[in-house]
């Protein structure tokens, strides 16, 4: 008992030295405003402002990111009320027993020790060796206060342990487990000392510099998010469709009610043979593989002598409430059917990318069972999954109660875009959120002209139909690799009877379609197989053009049952996948024809209806 109230003691004389130091620190902050007073003192007006806005800034801050019982205790509004915040909410972690608690206080206590006694030397000033290290706290503001050390070192304590309890934890299904982690690093990154204006040393020294006008030009921008319901990630007004993006030169040449297909103009004298038609996937839209000259996969393949005609999918509205798993399925068949006669070829090559990979599966397998599996020539699957058994975090979404917030959150038949943009930046919330309110809001910093981000925020609207039963059918209870448990137009679907040359492509960092999942496909599929894992994740390990010189694939000609031994068992290759690719594109092809006729859109024989890259990609 006596040990407990000693170290009771202690806490509260290091709590105490916190706080004076604190003090001292808000001392030495106000008077860097010193040496700007020699030139020119700033008015009461421009000082009220600067006050002004932080304060207005931290109290709308506060509605956005507390929960509602929470939004009028005055929490997180300095280092104390925010120590005591991660203090109460640790304590309530049902994982934490009472003994896990006193070590983490007790851990706690000594690392505030450890700190302060680096601050205390006398001689010298050397810079503070703090034992964790994260960089959201890289700038050296962070270490230069004792105060700020104290922070965000007990903030990455706290988040290292209780991150450790949920992974030690008995008694919990992987499911709980995931549910679980899921949410406390959630918490972990909205609770980060570095996004709240008044904890954040690099906020305030911009908020002295530029008088507040830093934080009155984020509290513009995060009202202007809360109204549009959706983060901006970069400047929109830089990027016109057509003009700057999505710029390949071609022409739409069909339309449905739930697409259109776009055919790219031949830059080669000859191309090949077998025309190539691209599914991109319906959650977002088509121009990840069209964005700048330098980084279009599309450009790039017209470039080798490719066909190359693409799929450009609707974005949903009330008219399309009806739409279910079926309708693109049929639609990819109907595309394949419209291309073969337009172009009066036998076959195409086919790519599904993401979602449409998906579905693109099922394509062949209704195709295969119809006895017309010979319409497609060989099939690419760029980070496509059709076993879901190790599906990654999407997994996360799956639960009755997620499903039914889905139902009520579909409106008019269709689920909002923003919807599913807000769950994509979750599970990467420290970069995708936290990050951006970091510099935008806090800091003030100007938005970047970004092309990736400027498609990661041009969001689709998805049918509400399909997107329930994608999530339910195929996420939660892996129906499309169990044969005939699902169908399409009246036709059973078994994976196994697809018998079609098809390029498996995987991203080694892949949180989308981990690399576990895509490989899957490999035991499901009846033909010859090539499986590639590339660096990267579900973008970059897709969009990597070879004049990039990013990254490496991997490569393994031998046998192998598992990813584990295909890893074990590969080849590395400096650069980009696609020169493997287009190999072995070509070895599946039979040879070129001339680039006329036919092969040019907007001819006499293939007449367009609109340029590229058409109105449907244009469509909210």
């Amino acid at each position: 008992m006596a040990k407990d109230t000693k170290s009771g003691e202690e806490a509260a004389d290091i709590f105490t030295e916190m706080l004076r130091i604190q003090g001292e620190a808000a001392r030495q902050m106000m008077q860097t405003i010193a040496p700007q007073a020699a030139d020119s003192v700033p008015d009461e007006n421009a000082i009220d402002a600067m006050g002004q806005a932080l304060m207005e800034f931290q109290e709308t801050w506060l509605q956005f990111c507390l929960p509602e019982d929470q939004r009028a205790a005055p929490l997180l509004t300095d280092p104390a009320s925010w120590m005591e915040a991660m203090r109460k909410w640790s304590a309530a972690n049902p994982l934490l027993d009472a003994e896990g608690q006193q070590k983490l206080w007790a851990d706690g206590v000594q690392l505030w020790q450890d700190v302060l006694a680096q601050y205390r030397q006398d001689g010298e000033k050397k810079e503070a060796q703090l034992p964790f290290r994260d960089r959201r706290f890289a700038d050296p503001a962070w270490r230069e206060q004792p105060v700020y050390a104290l922070i965000h070192q007990t903030y990455l304590l706290f988040a290292q342990r209780l991150s450790e309890s949920i992974d030690s934890a008995e008694g919990l299904s992987r499911e709980d487990r995931e549910n679980l982690r899921f949410a406390t690093k959630g918490v972990l990154d909205a609770m980060s000392p570095a996004n709240y204006p008044l904890m954040n040393p690099v906020v305030l020294e911009r908020t002295v510099e530029t008088q507040g006008e830093n934080l009155v030009r984020g509290l513009e921008r995060l009202t202007h998010d809360l109204e549009k319901g959706q983060l901006t990630h970069t400047d929109t007004s830089k990027f016109t469709l057509g003009e700057n993006i999505a710029t390949t030169p071609g022409k739409v040449i069909y339309e449905s009610k739930l697409f259109q297909i776009i055919h790219y103009t031949p830059s080669t004298e000859q191309v090949m043979d077998v025309p190539l038609l691209i599914f991109p996937p319906w959650i977002n839209r088509f121009y990840i593989l069209d964005l700048s000259a330098k980084k279009s996969f599309v450009r790039w393949a017209v470039e080798q002598g490719i066909s190359v005609l693409l799929v450009s999918w609707r974005s949903a509205d009330e008219s399309m409430a009806d739409v279910d798993w079926d309708d693109y399925i049929l639609a990819q068949i109907e595309a394949i059917d419209v291309v073969r006669e337009r172009l009066k070829v036998p076959s195409v090559h086919t790519i599904g990318y993401c979602v449409a990979g998906t579905t693109l599966a099922a394509t062949l397998a209704v195709l295969a069972r119809r006895g017309e599996g010979d319409k497609v020539k060989s099939a690419t699957f760029f980070t496509a999954q059709v076993d879901f058994e190790h599906a990654g975090d999407l997994k996360l979404f799956i639960d009755e109660g997620k499903l039914e917030f889905i139902r009520q959150a579909s409106k008019g038949g269709y689920l909002d875009g923003r919807y599913l943009a807000a769950t994509f930046n979750m599970l990467r919330g420290s970069d995708l959120i936290w990050n951006y309110v970091v510099n935008h809001y806090l800091l003030g910093e100007d938005y970047p002209a970004f092309d990736l981000l400027y498609w990661n925020g041009d969001v689709t609207n998805l049918p509400s139909k399909w997107h329930a039963a994608y999530l339910r059918d195929l996420y939660r209870d892996n129906l499309l690799v169990q044969p005939d448990a699902l169908g399409a137009g009246g036709t059973s679907i078994d994976l196994t009877r697809i018998k079609v040359p098809t390029y498996i492509q995987a991203g080694r960092e892949d949180h989308i379609a981990p690399p576990e999942s895509v490989f899957e496909a490999l035991k499901h599929f009846s033909g010859p197989n090539r499986f590639v894992l590339a660096g990267s994740g579900h973008i970059a390990g897709v969009v990597n053009p070879p004049e990039a010189n990013k990254y490496q694939y991997w490569t393994n000609d031998g046998e192998f049952a598992s990813l584990e031994e295909f890893v074990e068992g590969a080849t590395e290759h400096p650069g980009s996948w696609w020169p493997d690719w287009l190999q072995w594109l070509e070895a599946q092809s039979g040879g070129k024809v001339k680039a006329t006729g036919r092969r040019k859109p907007g001819s006499k024989s293939n007449p367009a209806l609109e340029d590229a890259p058409g109105r449907f990609v244009k469509m909210r």
